[in-house]
């Protein structure tokens, strides 16, 4: 007796269901007031469980913490498995097109550089992101192409999905902003008020005029471009004050802040419970 062989499963490919959702190109050139969140707990549960929030984009920080590219694709995963409309931005270490490559590589959505100064380091991030003959990236058979099996879509599509935020983190950055905004493949900025602070010379003094003035010349600058420009807030009492200054899109909290202080939310309720059943000792 003979028996019919299965019917072949159709396997949904990466790249499809990638195209599928809206990429941060798309995203930033047709809603308003995106939301994205700070990951810097090298954890791919961490990930998901703060992609599941509903959030426009997660940014994976490997500039100021010890994350390898190895943790940032499981991170991206763990993105992908909470299967929301979530993106992945990676901030690189520094301006360098192969850490540039290999980060894209992986298959996130796009990568945020940091102390960006000048036209030229502009112009080669521009370079280091998209693939000849307008750039220089090299051309892989990585997890972005799924190993292979959507090679030719992957590299078709990528330089116009790639998203490539600069950050104006210093006074020769703030000098060159409006130029830096205008770079062709630049698509968003990004305030960095820390280090920004810090290279004026008013570290931390957040209503410092100085520092305020500072962040509206890069906000007018990403206007007269076209390009949205957005900041990071720790404080959650800062959202509304970053909303009025201006900003297209916020990274609102981070994950560590989190952690910290919902554990010290719950640890101050639970000693507070504990000393309202203490009853006092009566003096004798």
């Amino acid at each position: 007796m003979e028996h019919p062989r299965p019917t072949t499963r159709v396997r949904a490919s990466k790249i499809e269901n990638i195209k599928n959702m809206t990429t941060l190109n798309e995203k930033f050139d047709t809603e308003a007031d995106l939301v994205g969140a700070w990951l810097s707990i090298g954890h791919p549960t961490v990930a998901e469980v703060t992609a599941a929030q509903d959030f426009d984009f997660v940014l994976i920080d490997t500039e100021h913490t010890p994350l390898g590219l190895e943790t940032v694709e499981n991170m991206s995963r763990g993105v992908e498995a909470a299967e929301a409309d979530t993106g992945t931005l990676v901030r690189v270490p520094s301006n360098d097109a192969v850490r540039i490559k290999r980060t894209l590589d992986i298959g996130v959505s796009g990568i945020m550089v940091p102390m960006v100064e000048t036209v030229e380091e502009a112009e080669e991030i521009s370079d280091a992101v998209q693939y000849p003959p307008r750039g220089i990236r090299g051309v892989a058979s990585g997890r972005a192409t799924e190993y292979g099996d959507e090679f030719k879509k992957y590299v078709e599509s990528a330089n116009e999905s790639i998203f490539s935020v600069v950050q104006i983190e210093t006074q020769t950055g703030l000098e060159n902003a409006k130029d830096i905004a205008a770079v062709d493949g630049i698509d968003a900025m990004f305030v960095g008020p820390a280090d920004l602070s810090a290279n004026l010379g008013i570290f931390a003094e957040w209503e410092n005029s100085q520092l305020t003035d500072a962040i509206d010349t890069v906000i007018e600058a990403a206007r007269k471009a076209d390009v949205p420009v957005g900041t990071f807030v720790v404080d959650p009492d800062d959202i509304e004050m970053r909303v009025k200054q201006g900003f297209d899109y916020l990274i609102v909290g981070k994950d560590t802040s989190h952690l910290s202080s919902a554990n010290e939310k719950v640890r101050q309720r639970y000693e507070r419970a504990v000393s309202s059943e203490v009853e006092p000792t009566p003096e004798n």
